[in-house]
């Protein structure tokens, strides 16, 4: 069924605009304003909306609320690689399978050794989160504190960690075919090529959309929105902030 009939009683059917999470839709690692979901409401009246995000369902849940499945036409969780339409599951994929138990350790023992050698001031837990479709890799850990996250962003974007930590990557696993990609304020994450933010796009072309909108706040190159705000099929918003957001969507959609 095309977006058309299916979204007919959207002002604009064939629309669809989709958002990143952290920094776009909620701050970073926060929870959705209700501001931010009355806009969404409203949006949604006129255009298809979904949201992609790098992270599992379940931390999209926490920012943007138990009712995530039903306030969004379409949920790309880690990037796409878990989908949902309607709140009903859509086709997976699995990093693990992909890459194999083998150069997976390789790739994990790598890591940890490197994080232990990192001189940071303070170092957390859960170094490397696992996902269904990536890892997750943050030199201070997944488990700090909001404040420390913050004082990790800012240490990092004095000294690049994180920057040098993805190229020493690069240069000892060229023979696989790995994106690392800078997002949030304190990870970054690992996946195959290719499956980056734009993977959710082979669902949305599936679906006919003839315009597809895409807001995001990593849009440099190396953040985790680039591949999908550069790519052609794609009109490309880049935002600073939630507010950032409901102000271009005002001016797109009044």
């Amino acid at each position: 069924m095309s977006p058309v009939n299916e979204f007919a009683q959207r002002t604009q059917p064939d629309t669809i605009v989709l958002f990143d999470v952290d920094g776009t839709l909620t701050p970073a690692r926060l929870s959705v304003s209700q501001e931010m979901l009355d806009t969404l409401k409203e949006l949604r009246k006129k255009v298809v909306i979904g949201f992609v995000g790098g992270s599992d369902l379940s931390k999209q849940v926490e920012q943007l609320g138990p009712d995530v499945l039903k306030n969004f036409d379409y949920c790309f969780a880690e990037n796409g690689l878990t989908a949902y339409k309607n709140g009903e599951a859509m086709a997976t994929q699995s990093f693990i399978n992909w890459i194999g138990d083998e150069e997976y350790n390789k790739l994990v023992n790598f890591i940890l050794r490197y994080i232990a050698d990192m001189d940071i001031p303070k170092k957390r837990g859960t170094f490397i989160e696992f996902r269904n479709g990536m890892i997750n890799v943050s030199p201070i850990g997944r488990n700090c504190s909001h404040a420390e996250r913050n004082e990790f962003e800012k240490y990092d974007l004095e000294r690049g960690l994180r920057k040098k930590f993805v190229a020493d990557l690069k240069a000892a696993f060229p023979h696989l075919a790995l994106t690392f990609s800078i997002g949030g304020q304190i990870s970054f994450d690992v996946f195959p090529t290719g499956w980056d933010k734009t993977y959710c796009l082979r669902h949305v072309q599936k679906e006919g959309f003839k315009t597809i909108h895409f807001f995001g706040d990593k849009t440099f190159e190396g953040g985790n929105d680039y591949e999908i705000y550069t790519h052609p099929d794609v009109t490309g918003h880049s935002v600073k902030s939630p507010e950032d957001t409901m102000r271009i969507l005002a001016e797109l959609f009044p």
